[in-house]
């Protein structure tokens, strides 16, 4: 254990996903092939939209942003585990921590917000056609897209000045391949049962929150276009199934991970690469089906 003087722990261990190495290779080989996979998908969809007059309305503009951030997001943990499986050194900074931790919730919260928003232009298009254009202007859409990423820094602030606050100065070794609040909450040396509480209602409520909204909408949008058979409304309910898969796919292992004390469940950080690499990877196919 990496401690200074005053006993505090200025290092971090991350025991990544497994210590077999025929386990590492191979976990090397699928997150680096998802990675770029990541990387090549949401940069087409970025530079097909950016290039392409055509893919001008609020629903590509908001598409492109989702790029950008899985980009940033799955950046945030990808490199540095790729780097940890083929060299072998696990140790992270405690700063280095803190920073991963900060980008990852404020990356993360703006893409559920992100989320939330493509949802009420889909609702908008479909069941409110003739208001469309006033309702989701270039301007209102940058507006949304601002207030998401404030959104998600207001909320990693949070979550990152709960986690300065507390001390650590025993056990240093993580049970996951990146930092962040369950496995690192479970090392602090002192009472966290409040803290614990307080980021479950930070990120578990957000997840469900916006979860919640996501599944009501496209209800909403079923509801308005289920007595109706035609090519337009097929298209409709095409696109609902896409996105619902996205979100159930993104959200599901986020509300099961954060909507909870740290303490009173394991989290399984292979349920972990489900919304930090999978999702990233799935939502240029999925998005642009």
């Amino acid at each position: 254990m990496a401690q200074d003087n005053s006993s505090r722990v200025t290092e971090f261990i991350l025991l990544g996903l497994s210590d077999r190495r025929e386990l590492q290779l191979l976990f090397f080989t699928l997150i680096l092939l998802a990675y770029t996979m990541v990387l090549l998908g949401n940069l087409l969809i970025i530079v097909t939209v950016r290039t392409d007059p055509k893919l001008s309305s609020p629903m590509y503009f908001l598409l492109c942003n989702l790029s950008f951030i899985d980009i940033c997001y799955t950046s945030v943990t990808a490199p540095r585990v790729l780097v940890a499986l083929l060299s072998g050194h696990k140790a992270i900074t405690f700063e280095g921590c803190m920073a991963q931790l900060f980008f990852l919730h404020f990356v993360g919260s703006s893409e559920m917000f992100l989320l939330t928003v493509m949802a009420f232009d889909r609702y908008t298009a479909i069941c409110r056609p003739l208001h469309y254009t006033a309702i989701m202007a270039r301007r209102a859409c940058w507006a949304l897209v601002a207030a998401c990423w404030a959104g998600g820094f207001i909320h990693s602030i949070v979550q990152t000045v709960l986690m300065l606050q507390l001390p650590f100065c025993g056990p240093n070794t993580i049970h996951s391949y990146f930092c962040d609040v369950p496995p690192v909450i479970r090392l602090a040396c002192a009472d966290t049962a409040l803290t614990e509480w307080l980021m479950a209602s930070n990120s578990g409520l957000i997840s469900l929150g916006c979860f919640l909204v996501l599944v009501a909408s496209y209800a909403l949008i079923l509801a308005k276009v289920r007595a109706r058979v035609s090519q337009g409304n097929w298209k409709a309910l095409s696109t609902c199934a896409s996105h619902v898969m996205v979100i159930t796919l993104f959200f599901m292992p986020c509300i099961f991970t954060y909507l909870r004390p740290a303490g009173t469940l394991p989290t399984s950080k292979y349920i972990c690469v489900i919304y930090t690499i999978l999702s990233p990877m799935m939502n240029p196919l999925i998005y642009t089906l």
